[in-house]
């Protein structure tokens, strides 16, 4: 595919046919995706690759904290999560919330889960020591990751970035037999999408690019 059409149309895929994800092809996948750029070329991320339904069927209950409160803020209108502004979500509203039990299906009954972690041991976190939350050692992994959705995308395949299983990190390290120096950074499931969307809704490029300063003149938009 054209590089262009594959970045306008690689979406979020959770639903998925029963078609199988060989092994060639998430090889064939990840060879693309290795060239990412990461900090100083060291290349710190780890791929887990899951089938097996017993170890999928153990994500759920680690997910499923954070997805109840994801979507408990959400329905209250609030940014879910958010370190900036506090939630207004109180914990017995969170125990009382319910949620469709299918709504994490997309961990089991997709045909492969991919899990990525960075190695924190090679990456350079020059923010580690503001106050605020760290994103700056996401620039050593996060581009190999949305690489490997261009590549699958290029496939014919799709999938999302999911990160729900942070907060208990040290749970699925344990899962996974993954060392804790190993951050967690993405579970991916990978699949052939049931529908393949084409026209995605995107900010235009004047709503978040201005020039020379923050609050500086809009950009306009290409032609």
């Amino acid at each position: 595919m054209e590089l262009n059409e594959v970045m306008r149309t690689t979406f979020a895929a959770r639903d998925f046919t029963d078609d199988e994800v060989s092994d060639e092809v998430l090889g064939q996948i990840l060879n693309n995706a290795r060239f990412a750029p990461s900090g100083g070329n060291r290349q710190g991320w780890h791929v887990v690759v899951v089938r097996d339904r017993a170890t999928r069927e153990a994500f759920v209950p680690l997910i499923e904290p954070t997805w109840r409160r994801y979507l408990a803020q959400h329905g209250a209108g609030e940014t879910p999560w958010n370190t900036i502004v506090a939630s207004r979500v109180t914990e017995d509203e969170l125990e009382k919330f319910s949620f469709a039990a299918d709504s994490l299906k997309w961990v089991v009954e997709a045909p492969v889960v991919l899990t990525v972690f960075v190695d924190l041991a090679v990456v350079a976190s020059f923010d580690a020591a503001l106050d605020r939350v760290g994103v700056v050692s996401g620039a050593s992994v996060y581009p190999f990751i949305w690489n490997i959705l261009l590549s699958a995308r290029n496939e014919g395949l799709g999938g999302t970035v999911t990160t729900f299983v942070a907060p208990e990190e040290a749970s699925l390290q344990a899962l996974l037999g993954v060392p804790r120096h190993m951050a967690f950074a993405a579970m991916i499931p990978i699949g052939r999408p049931v529908k393949q969307l084409t026209k995605l809704k995107r900010k235009a490029v004047s709503e978040f690019t201005t020039l020379e300063r923050y609050d500086g003149a809009r950009l306009k938009e290409p032609l």
